[in-house]
C-alpha cells in the first residue's frame, strides 16, 4: 500500500490544477469570492462602463441625476479563519474520497488564494472539543501547516453526537478583530447552533462551507447491509433492496436538507456546497457567481434607466 501524499504535494497539485483554473475564470480577482471586508472609503466618483454596479452612491446618484460609484481602498491585510470540524463523521465517503479529504483541499485552495496577498489565515480544529488552535500567520509554509494537520489527524472516536455549537462559541471568544470566518463541517451536529452562527456573523463575515457525500442524500439498491452510526458506533441491519426503505431514507434526508437550509438563512450566511463527487473548482466558482448576483441584486437589481446614457 503507497504512502499517502504528502502536503507539499498536495497543495502543489491544487496549485497547479485547481488553483490555476481559478485564476483564469475570476480574473485574479479573489475578492469575487467575498463581500468585500476590510474596505475603507477612499472617494466618489461618476459613473463609467464595467464599474461594479454594487458600488454606486445612490443617495449621491440621485442628489447629482448623475450616477456616482464610491472607490475603495483595501486593507493591507485581511485576518480569515477556518473553523474546521473533524468529528468522526467528516472521515465518511462512499468511494475514495473521504469529506475530510474534500474538506482539506478546499481549505489549502482558499488560504492559498488568500495567503499569497498577504493576508493571514488561521485555524480551530474540533473533534470531540475544540483541541487545536493554529494562529493566523502568512506564506505558503503556514498553509502547508494547516493542511498537514488536518491530514495526519487521528479519527476522532466518542459515542456522543457532535455539536457545532461548541465550536462557534469558541470561536467567537477567540477572534475579536473581525475577519473572513469559514465553517467548514458536514452539519451533522446537535440542534442549537443556529443562533451562535447568527450572533457570529452579524461581527464577521461568515461562510458556511458544507461537505456531504452523495449516500447521505440517497441509498442504492445494495441488499443487507450493516449501517454504523459514524458519531455514536450504533450499528443497524437494512435492507436496501426494500424500495420503502430507500424512499423513506431520501425523504429524510430532503427533510434534512430544508432544515438545514432554514438554519442558514436564519443565520444570515451564505452557504458553499462541497460533494465528494464533484469538482473542487466548479463548486467555489459556482458560489463566486452565486455571491456576485445576491451582490447586485442587493445593490439595486441592476442599473437605472438613465445608467444606460453615462
Amino acid at each position: 500500500m503507497s504512502a499517502s501524499p504528502t502536503a507539499e504535494a498536495v497543495l502543489r497539485r491544487l496549485e497547479w490544477t485547481v488553483m490555476r483554473r481559478l485564476d483564469g475564470l475570476l480574473h485574479g480577482d479573489y475578492r469575487t469570492l467575498f463581500r468585500g471586508y476590510g474596505l475603507d472609503l477612499a472617494d466618489l466618483r461618476e459613473y463609467q462602463h464595467n464599474d461594479d454596479v454594487r458600488h454606486i452612491d445612490w443617495n449621491v446618484t440621485a442628489r447629482m441625476d448623475t450616477p456616482y460609484v464610491r472607490e475603495f481602498n483595501e486593507e493591507r491585510e485581511v485576518a480569515a479563519w477556518f473553523l474546521l470540524d473533524l468529528s468522526p463523521s467528516v472521515d465518511f465517503g462512499s468511494e475514495s474520497v473521504r469529506k475530510r479529504n474534500v474538506s482539506s483541499e478546499f481549505v489549502a485552495v482558499l488560504a492559498r488564494l488568500l495567503t499569497r496577498h498577504g493576508n493571514r489565515v488561521g485555524a480551530m480544529f474540533y473533534g470531540t472539543e475544540v483541541d487545536k488552535v493554529i494562529p493566523t500567520r502568512s506564506g505558503r509554509r503556514h498553509v502547508m501547516h494547516i493542511l498537514h494537520e488536518m491530514r495526519s489527524r487521528p479519527v476522532a472516536k466518542q459515542s456522543t453526537p457532535t455539536d457545532l455549537d461548541v465550536l462557534l462559541r469558541a470561536s467567537h471568544d477567540m477572534i475579536r478583530r473581525r475577519s473572513l470566518v469559514f465553517v467548514v463541517s458536514d452539519f451533522i451536529s446537535r440542534p442549537g447552533w443556529a443562533d451562535t452562527l447568527a450572533n457570529l456573523s452579524q461581527r464577521h463575515e461568515v461562510i458556511a462551507v458544507r461537505v456531504s457525500d452523495p449516500l447521505e442524500r440517497e441509498i442504492p439498491d445494495l441488499g443487507l447491509l450493516v449501517i454504523q452510526d459514524s458519531e455514536t458506533g450504533e450499528q443497524i441491519f437494512v435492507d436496501t433492496h426494500d424500495k420503502g426503505f430507500r424512499k423513506r431514507f431520501a425523504q429524510l434526508a430532503e427533510q434534512r436538507e430544508e432544515e438545514l437550509r432554514a438554519a442558514f438563512r436564519h443565520s444570515g450566511v451564505d452557504a458553499l456546497e462541497l460533494a465528494t463527487d464533484d469538482d473542487l473548482g466548479d463548486a467555489i466558482m459556482r458560489f463566486a457567481d452565486l455571491r456576485k448576483r445576491r451582490s447586485q441584486l442587493a445593490a439595486g437589481g441592476g442599473m437605472p434607466q438613465h445608467m444606460g446614457r453615462a
